[in-house]
């Protein structure tokens, strides 16, 4: 079996009101998919989480994957140490509060127990062709539920 390297391109959106959407690229050689979904009530993190975890599911085995986000939350937790150190504390920060999104945190951990994760950041809103279009497509699904 051919050896699986995917590039995903994660992004989350929400507003002020706690719509929010998410997408996601996934690129595999000369193939793509774009995947995305919307939540109420949520936050921007949230949707940042859900969907990096969303991407992960969508792929049918265990592949080396480069993740590409504008989220540092999302990213320095897994090359700073932060959810190995929330996870030794019992899911509490360093100011010993409840993590937040722990849902989503180990649903993330997971996913990645079945790849080979790379973790890259690429600053938002900066012209990068596919960080643009995965932020489009998560406004255009958080736009899509009514607002209230």
């Amino acid at each position: 079996m051919k050896p699986c390297r995917v590039e995903i391109y994660t992004d989350g959106s929400a507003d002020d009101k706690g719509r929010g959407g998410w997408a996601a690229l996934l690129r595999y050689g000369e193939h793509e998919k774009l995947i995305g979904g919307a939540e109420p009530n949520t936050t921007n993190n949230r949707m940042e989480l859900t969907a990096a975890v969303e991407a992960l599911r969508a792929l049918k085995r265990p592949c080396e994957v480069h993740i590409y986000t504008d989220s540092q939350y999302l990213k320095k937790a897994f090359t700073e140490g932060w959810l190995l150190r929330w996870q030794k504390n019992g899911w509490r920060t360093s100011a010993r509060t409840p993590v937040k999104n722990r849902d989503l945190w180990e649903a993330l951990l997971a996913e990645v127990q079945r790849h080979r994760v790379f973790w890259h950041w690429q600053k938002g809103h900066a012209g990068h062709p596919e960080n643009e279009r995965v932020d489009r497509e998560a406004q255009r699904r958080r736009r899509s539920l009514p607002v209230g």
